[in-house]
This record gives structure tokens, sequence and C-alpha cells, in this order.
């Protein structure tokens, strides 16, 4: 059966070359992807590393889904021009008087979402298997920072439509570059290319989304994969006995892993074909910077920065608290060191234990702590003498960390954990948390910001 398998997908692989050029140059071109193949890959891999459930294909699928947006990027950037004056007329014209446009433009949207949430799942995914791990710190930190450039990318395509939606996500978004200490009137206005969202931005915009970004992107992603490829593929757990390495059945690239990865990118792309289909991507009307929407957000995968805006000073939410969290990704690997248990999932069966425990504890604390900040806590009107800063800043701030501090500490002394176990806690615990502050400002943060129930922002509209 696997046999015929296989002689399937070579006849499949063999299509790539034309069929009317001669044997030998047939065999040429099958040498030619059989090279491009093996520059991305090792030439045999472990056999466990091809289960789904080990990988999810996430890595492979942020590729294939960079790749779609740059062609869906071009085809789309041939019918527009980035002026305030032409760019929603523009999108317009795409939508009803250009064949598939529409389509295409709904690709390119969904693409860009989607990559951000396999993105983020694959950097999970490495985390949560020990693949950040010296010796692969530094695809670790390569990975972090096209993960950044993946959300650059989608905050800059964000403003091109010019509609009142992305006119006011930007105008939201870029604020919080203001809070910068010292420098961030500067930047802002770097950015925006004066004091507010407009020509500038834009062109501004469209430059970084069509140029630098995605040049910067395919360095990264060119070197991710080669470093990859060089560490002889994915992480496996380790054998108790090196002398057992020899063990470990390992399978050639190709058709093993080439068949599989086909199969998993037409299906993905016939999936974000049919939701294009029948999903369009957002637009409303025109921008208009005289009339601001309430609420007016930023782009969803920073309301969960806009969120603790709401409950923190704005140099501890927007600046010092996302800023902490980058700085303990980045140095992830140079304090977190144990080998025993690179690629078991969640480190060990206490470490599955632990994770529950933190993902139901972040689920009960987060959202008690954003309902008492919401209703009865109000450092700044307790303490009206100090400076917001102190009174909305430093003492709430301390107060969070003191609690963190306590839990893991209480944690510690239960299951008698060990270091590694600990940072897993953590960071599963602030994972959760992001992630609930992220969904309430998607789904119940109505107008001024308040909280509401989802079913009355829906009246409110």
């Amino acid at each position: 059966m696997n046999e015929k398998k296989d002689t399937i997908f070579r006849r499949l692989y063999e299509s790539f070359a034309p069929k009317g050029l001669p044997s030998d140059d047939r065999g040429r071109m099958r040498m030619v992807v059989d090279t491009l193949v093996l520059h991305l890959h090792p030439t045999k891999v472990p056999a466990q590393t091809l289960r789904l459930t080990y990988t999810w294909g996430l890595g492979g699928l942020a590729g294939m889904l960079f790749m779609l947006l740059g062609i869906t990027g071009i085809m789309l950037e041939m019918n527009y021009t980035p002026s305030p004056s032409r760019a929603y007329l523009d999108i317009l014209t795409l939508r009803s008087n250009i064949w598939f446009g529409d389509l295409i433009r709904n690709m390119h949207h969904w693409s860009a979402n989607l990559m951000i949430v396999v993105a983020f799942l694959h950097l999970l995914r490495v985390f949560f298997t020990g693949g950040h791990r010296l010796p692969r710190a530094a695809n670790w930190i390569i990975g972090l920072t096209m993960f950044i450039l993946v959300l650059g990318a989608n905050f800059t395509g964000y403003l091109l439509p010019w509609d009142q939606l992305a006119y006011w996500a930007i105008t939201v978004g870029t604020s919080i570059v203001t809070y910068v200490p010292i420098i961030g009137d500067y930047l802002s206005r770097l950015i925006l290319g004066g004091v507010e969202v407009g020509p500038s931005t834009l062109l501004n915009f469209y430059a970084l989304h069509i140029s630098l970004i995605p040049v910067l992107i395919v360095i990264l992603m060119s070197y991710h994969f080669w470093r990859v490829r060089k560490d002889g593929g994915l992480t496996i757990p380790k054998k108790p006995d090196e002398k057992e390495e020899q063990k470990i059945e390992r399978v050639t690239t190709i058709p093993h892993l080439v068949r599989k990865e086909l199969v998993y990118a037409l299906v993905w792309f016939a999936a974000l074909l049919f939701w294009s289909m029948f999903v369009p991507a957002p637009l409303e009307e025109i921008a208009n910077p005289e009339i601001s929407p309430n609420p007016a957000k930023a782009p969803w995968y920073f309301l969960g920065i806009q969120e603790l805006l709401l409950h923190f000073h704005p140099f501890f939410g927007a600046i010092l608290i996302p800023a902490m969290a980058l700085a303990f990704l980045f140095l992830l690997p140079f304090y977190d060191l144990e080998t025993e248990s690179i690629g078991v999932y969640f480190r060990s069966k206490k470490g599955k234990i632990l994770s529950l425990i933190a993902t139901g504890m972040s689920i009960l604390l987060v959202p008690m702590w954003i309902i008492l900040d919401e209703f009865i806590l109000n450092w700044t009107a307790w303490l009206p003498g100090w400076h917001s800063i102190i009174s909305n800043g430093l003492i709430p701030s301390a107060l969070v960390l003191l609690g963190l501090i306590l839990v893991d500490d209480m944690i510690h002394r239960i299951f008698k954990t060990t270091f590694e176990e600990r940072i897993l806690f953590i960071f599963v615990f602030l994972l959760i948390a992001f992630m609930i502050l992220t969904i309430v400002g998607i789904f119940l943060r109505g107008p001024g910001m308040g909280l509401y129930l989802p079913w009355e922002i829906l009246v409110t509209h």
C-alpha cells in the first residue's frame, strides 16, 4: 500500500517538469526541484516528526501563507494607489469592476490574519517542546523577530483600504508609541509623517508594507529554514542513552515529508479559498477624521495592549509591561537551560498538570481582576496627591507582580517544581492572561471602552 502511495506521489511530483521536455531535461528539472526541497529540509528526518500532532505543520503553513500573501499582494498592488483621494476608490473598483478582484482581496486579508495566528501557535509549539533551548537559541530569537515583523506587516497593511475602520484603528495603534519616554513624540511623527494620520502616513505604511518588511521576512525566513536544516530537522525527545541515538528511525524527506507537506498545503489552500469566497474582508465607509467611532479600537492583535492601558498608566501598560514580556521571551533560551525534556510536550506529566492549573488559575483570577479594576479599584481617586505614574502605574503593577510571585511560590511548595517547571507555569499563566485581555478587548468593550456583555454591545450598534 505504501509503495502504491509513493508511486502516485512520485508521478505528481514529476509533473512539475513540463511534459514536452526530453527525458534528460525532465531529469534535470526533477533534480532542480529535489535540490530546492533539500535546501529547505535535511535529506532524512526522524519518522516521529512526521506525525501531524507533533508539529501541526505550523512552520510550513506559515511559509505557504507568506508566499500566498506575496502573490495576492502583487495582484492587489497593480490596482492600488497609495493616496487618500484614490485608495478607497481603488478598493471599490477592485471589488466591483475587476475579475476576481474581491476574491483576491479576501484571500489576502484572511491569509494575513491567519498568518498571525499560525506564527503565534508555531512559537508556542516550539516553546512547549523545548525547541527554543541551546543550541537553537538563535533560531528562537529569529522566530520571535519574524513574528514581530508579521505583526508590522499586518499593521501597515491595515491602513491601506483607507476606510473608517482602518483610519481609527491606526490612529489608536500609533498613539501607543507616544508613551515611549523622551523619544515617543519623535517616533510618532516619524511613523505618521506628521502629527496625525494623513497622506504621508498612508505612503509610509504602503512603502513599509510592500518593500522593507517583506524583504526582512524573506531574509530571516531563509536563514530560519537553513538553520533548522543545519540542526538536523525538528527537535525530538532525547534518549536516556546517547548510544540509542542510532536507533532513531529516519526516513527520506522525498517523498515521505514532502508528500505530507503538499497534501497539507493543498487542504489549507482549499479551506482559505472556500472561506474567502463566502466571507468578505471588512470595508466600512471612507475614512473621516472628523467622525470618530465609539469605541475606537486598535487592530485585534493589539487589543490586549489596549486593554492594559485601561488598567495601568500608559507608560506601564503600553511600554514597560510589553517590553518586559518581550525581554522574557528573547532571553528565554539563556536561563531555561534544561535539555533532558527537549522534544517532550509540556516537559513531563507534572508539566501538563501544572499547565492545566496555570490555565485554570488565570481564567479565574484575571477576569476577577478586570472586574475589580473596572468597578471598585480607583487608585488615582484614592491617592489624589500622588503622581498618576505611581498611583495608577507603579502601585498596581507591584501588586500584580507580588500576586504572581505568591502564586508561583505556592505552586512550588505544593508540587516541588523544578526551575523549568516554574518557567512553564509562569509562561502559561501569563499567556492565558494576555489571551483573556485580548478577548475582553475584542468582544466585551463597547461605547466609551466600557465593559459590556456581548449582546449589550450589539444593541448599542
